[in-house]
């Protein structure tokens, strides 16, 4: 497994890192980020955002807040993962 790594929100500084990798053999982006605090979770949770599709957040996933600035480089990364599984599988 081969992680490359996409930006950083330089803005944070001190303890906060919101960060972007992309995982070179499936294409997927890995997000760090600051954890949604309860108010919005609970919003995510409770909220029906597809029809017929299950609500809640299950226990293995989290809702996580990232910062507006990290959209250039959330960008980057997608476009990144595009091209790779292009590359790789042949996606279109």
């Amino acid at each position: 497994m081969t992680l490359r790594f996409v930006g950083i929100d330089l803005n944070i500084g001190g303890e906060g890192s919101p960060t972007v990798w992309m995982e070179e053999e499936s294409a997927d982006l890995l997000l760090q980020g600051e954890e949604a605090d309860a108010l919005l979770t609970s919003l995510v949770g409770s909220t029906e955002w597809v029809a017929g599709h299950s609500m809640g957040i299950p226990a293995n996933e989290r809702v996580i807040r990232i910062p507006a600035p990290m959209v250039p480089i959330l960008r980057e990364a997608c476009e990144a993962a595009e091209r790779a599984a292009v590359e790789h599988r042949g996606f279109r």
